[in-house]
């Protein structure tokens, strides 16, 4: 019997933890590009850089213990670079154009 009540007090604590841990909704973050020269590598490398700091600002974290939560993390990220790949894109190529490359 004093092995199952520490595994049962374990367990309840595994199952209540996810509860407290999840993620907040993703935050509005900004990313300044306007010091970058978008039509070089370094630049853009530097703007993806900024993006996925970003990102991970905005989509929080997760503890290792809490799957779940490390789950939706995860998807809040993937959703988010997808959200603003278009914006980065246009970025990218506003700064093209207007160099005339």
């Amino acid at each position: 019997m004093k092995i199952l009540l520490p595994l049962a007090t374990f367990a309840a604590a595994l199952t209540a933890g996810p509860a407290l841990a999840q993620p907040a909704a993703p935050a509005t973050q900004v990313v300044h590009y306007a010091d970058l020269d978008l039509s070089s590598t370094a630049g853009r490398r530097e703007l993806d850089r900024r993006i996925g700091i970003a990102v991970r600002e905005a989509c929080g974290t997760a503890s290792d213990a809490d799957l779940h939560g490390r789950n939706l993390v995860q998807r809040c990220r993937v959703e988010t670079r997808q959200a603003v790949a278009a914006r980065r894109t246009a970025a990218v190529a506003g700064n093209i154009f207007a160099s005339g490359q």
